[in-house]
């Protein structure tokens, strides 16, 4: 790892508010790597592809149809070359110095697989929100046990960086998923091998009404109890907990969408 390649992808489909802002976030990384971008986009008609051209001498950019996120992730991830392998999605952000951070965690554990960090939770307009929501995931990922795994997906998807052997061994995103097929493959990574927790902010996971987390967070958690049956040992009180806190959950999703302000 004297000067790694490190591969981000993008999935990519009607996000032209936001992809400008994504992209600059992910380009103006600087370090001792080398960084290759790769944008998949499954046919944007909101302007997103005008966007994607003033980028296109600094990304790898394929525009073709895909049967939704995890596909399109999946197909640009299969031209990635790095050794070292992260997604960020067309509305969220990179920290500055993130990736930086990365690659020293990685030389600094040289038998760590994949890694996670602290994310902040921000608006249309960048601005940080739900601080208490982010304190308490950062919170849950500093105490990581498979088993708390299960019961709570605590890792933020647009931190997450794990090294190709891993990727080889479990394969890539479960395409028939359509909410919760990242937290699949933090399963199946974790059962492989526990993340390092990186306890810096890497991230901004963006909340906004289009957003799935933030107009379909119901979905989302019936399909989590589905994976959740897919990797959980038999017994009852683990699925009791699963339930409890999935309860819980839910009902702070639901206080904070009463709360939110509208978009001005």
């Amino acid at each position: 790892m004297s000067r790694p390649l490190v591969s981000i992808v993008t999935p990519s489909l009607d996000q032209r508010p936001f992809v400008e802002r994504t992209l600059e976030s992910v380009l103006s990384q600087r370090g001792d790597f080398d960084l290759e971008v790769l944008v998949q986009d499954g046919g944007s008609t909101d302007g997103t592809l005008e966007v994607l051209e003033r980028f296109r001498d600094r990304i790898s950019l394929v525009v073709e149809p895909d049967s939704g996120q995890a596909d399109a992730v999946n197909r640009a991830l299969s031209r990635a070359r790095g050794g070292i392998l992260g997604w960020v999605n067309s509305d969220d952000l990179f920290r500055p110095g993130a990736i930086q951070s990365v690659v020293d965690a990685f030389r600094a554990n040289p038998g760590a697989s994949w890694l996670h960090g602290r994310c902040d939770i921000v608006d249309e307009q960048d601005r940080v929100i739900r601080r208490p929501v982010a304190a308490y995931k950062d919170f849950r990922a500093r105490r990581h046990r498979f088993e708390r795994l299960l019961v709570e997906n605590y890792v933020s998807q647009m931190t997450v960086f794990w090294r190709r052997p891993l990727q080889d061994r479990v394969g890539v995103l479960d395409p028939s998923l359509r909410y919760t097929f990242d937290y699949d493959l933090w399963l199946r990574f974790a059962r492989v091998a526990p993340p390092l927790f990186l306890d810096r902010t890497l991230a901004a996971f963006r909340w906004h009404v289009s957003s799935k987390s933030g107009s379909a967070f119901e979905a989302q958690f019936e399909e989590d109890w589905k994976v959740f049956l897919r990797h959980a040992p038999p017994g009852r009180w683990l699925r009791l907990r699963k339930r409890m806190r999935t309860a819980q959950i839910l009902g702070v999703y639901r206080i904070l969408r009463a709360l939110r302000p509208p978009v001005r």
